[in-house]
Parts: C-alpha cells; sequence; structure tokens
C-alpha cells in the first residue's frame, strides 16, 4: 500500500475523546435524525410535483449553491491539493455510493411499501455501526454489546407488521427488497468513506464537493423544466427538501468527525419513531399510523438500545499509533 493509500485509511476517531466533542457529535448526530424523520412529509408533497429524479438533482443543486456560498464568504472553500491521488479515490466512492443510494432507494420505493422501505432502510445503521468496529477498530463495552443487540431486537419487532407483510408477498416485492438492501449497503459505505475522508478536509469543505459530485451524477436524469410549473407551495417544498440535504448530511458529516461512526448510527436508528411521534401529533394533517403492542414494545426496545450503545465510552483496539489505524 502506497503512502497516499495509507493517509487516506487513516482514521479520525482517537483513543479517549474529550468530553466537549462527544457532546458536539452527539448534538450534531440528533440534528441529523431530526431532520431525517421529518423529510418524509415534505418529500410525499413534493412527489406530488415532480419526479423523483428531478426532485434529487434540485436538492443537491441547492444543497450545493448555498454551501459555495458561504464557504466562498468565509473564504474556506475545499483546498484539493489535500486530497491527493488516494483522497480522490475516496471522494469518487463517496460520491457515486450516495447517488447510488438515492437511485436505488428511489426505485425500491417504487416497488415495494413504503413502510417496508422505511423499515429496510434501517440495515444502513446497522452496518454502519458494524462498519465502525470492523474498519475503524471501535470497540464497544459490554453494556454497549447488549444496547446494540436490543436496538436490532426493538427494530425486527417494531417492525414485524411490515416485515410479515413482505414476506407474504415475497414474489410481488422480491426486486424492491433487493434495491432497499442494496440501498443499505451503499449508504453503509458512503459513512465510512466519509469518515476517512474527514482526516483530509474538514466537514463543510468536504460536504461541498459531495453535493456539487451528486448533483453531476443526476444532472443527465434532471427535468428542470418541471421546476418552472411549480406554484409557491411547490417551490417551498423543493426548498425545504434542499435545505434539508444540506443540513442533514452536513450535521453527519460533523456528527462522524466528532464521534464513532458505531455510536452516531445508533443515535440515527432512532429516525422511524420520531417520523411516526410526528405523524401522530399532526394526526388529520399527515396519515398517522397505530401500533400494536409489539410494535410498542419494539419502538422502546430500540430508544433503550440506542441510548445504551450511543452513551459509555466506546474503547479502541491498543495499537502503536492510535491516530492511523488501516481499514482491513
Amino acid at each position: 500500500m502506497s503512502s497516499e493509500d495509507s493517509r487516506a485509511l487513516e482514521s479520525p476517531t482517537v483513543l479517549h475523546r474529550p468530553t466537549g466533542e462527544v457532546a458536539l457529535g452527539a448534538s450534531f448526530a440528533a440534528l441529523t435524525m431530526l431532520l431525517w424523520a421529518v423529510l418524509p412529509f415534505a418529500l410525499a408533497g413534493a412527489l406530488e410535483r415532480v419526479d423523483p429524479l428531478t426532485l434529487t438533482w434540485a436538492r443537491f443543486v441547492i444543497a450545493s449553491a448555498a454551501l459555495f456560498a458561504w464557504l466562498a464568504l468565509r473564504r474556506e472553500l475545499p483546498e484539493l491539493r489535500r486530497l491527493a491521488a488516494g483522497g480522490w479515490r475516496l471522494l469518487l466512492l463517496a460520491v457515486l455510493a450516495l447517488a447510488v443510494n438515492y437511485i436505488a432507494y428511489l426505485v425500491g420505493l417504487q416497488r415495494t411499501t413504503p413502510a417496508g422501505a422505511q423499515v429496510l432502510i434501517q440495515l444502513a445503521q446497522v452496518l454502519l455501526s458494524l462498519g465502525g468496529i470492523f474498519v475503524f477498530g471501535e470497540r464497544f463495552t459490554r453494556v454497549q454489546w447488549a444496547g446494540f443487540a436490543t436496538l436490532v431486537a426493538g427494530l425486527f419487532t417494531f417492525s414485524w407488521a411490515q416485515l410479515a407483510q413482505l414476506a407474504s408477498e415475497l414474489g410481488r416485492y422480491s426486486s424492491g427488497i433487493a434495491l432497499i438492501v442494496f440501498a443499505s449497503v451503499v449508504w453503509a459505505g458512503y459513512g465510512l468513506a466519509q469518515k476517512q475522508l474527514l482526516v483530509r478536509l474538514p466537514a463543510q469543505p468536504l460536504m461541498l464537493l459531495i453535493y456539487a459530485g451528486c448533483a453531476l451524477c443526476f444532472t443527465p436524469f434532471a427535468a428542470p423544466n418541471a421546476l418552472a410549473a411549480l406554484d409557491a407551495r411547490g417551490w417551498l417544498l423543493i426548498a425545504f427538501c434542499g435545505a434539508n440535504t444540506l443540513l442533514g448530511y452536513g450535521a453527519l458529516a460533523a456528527a462522524l468527525a466528532h464521534w464513532e461512526a458505531s455510536r452516531v448510527s445508533a443515535l440515527l436508528a432512532l429516525g422511524p419513531l420520531v417520523t411516526l411521534a410526528i405523524a401522530a401529533l399532526a394526526a388529520g394533517a399527515v396519515p398517522a399510523e397505530r401500533l400494536d403492542a409489539p410494535s410498542s414494545a419494539g419502538a422502546l426496545a430500540v430508544v433503550a438500545g440506542s441510548v445504551a450503545t450511543s452513551a459509555g465510552g466506546a474503547k479502541r483496539k491498543q495499537t502503536d499509533d492510535p491516530s492511523s489505524l488501516a481499514a482491513r
């Protein structure tokens, strides 16, 4: 492995994180979770007005333009020389993984049920947790392992009705299920590549490159003319979705810079519960979903498992140089 490749695979995780840094990581992860929890409601309204690929392209264009203006004003645009060869390869991987995740999820959503897709995409959080352990050498305490097991069991119990529906009509939904699972896998790859890139670039400049790269990926498939026919409400929904992309993935990058990937993903797993809570509070304005006893127990297990996994002291493997652990 070349020296550039070795640097590209360094983990930004350190052996002992200051309390303030952990608090920042938790705060940014919580912000990401909240933003993604409210996003489905805005997406549902926006998709009534534009096609999925044009909507996704618009989200990345808005995020790129807004972040470029902010960083240019602060004179903090990305220093591309810091990427070098290994960094550019990782950046390409991150951009393609995120773009493919969006495409696979959108197509998979059309071939399965919305509730089933929401359940299956949670596999991404589990895979990111495992990636933090096996790629970056993050270690759980016994309490955290117990919390992680509780979280996974809780997600399964909470999602039993949706999973049973998918299983009963496997022939009908098989292609959609495969695409959502694939979207989860590539999203976890994106998260791990992003965390490695944070060794080279700060969170905001890095996200500008990723947003712009994804916007370019979707440009051939977008229909910008469709945006011209939108009414004021449509433009507000598009703008909100773009701002959500900007802030949500920006906060995720900041969370990964300050906190272990395994703990960030545990907190993100609370997203579906918050989505349901928002739907319940806004009953009448959006469709609400009733929880039976097993789903309620599963929801409580997800909360308890997320708290146990995210809290406490995650350990690192002892190495001669803990700041540079090669991925394996």
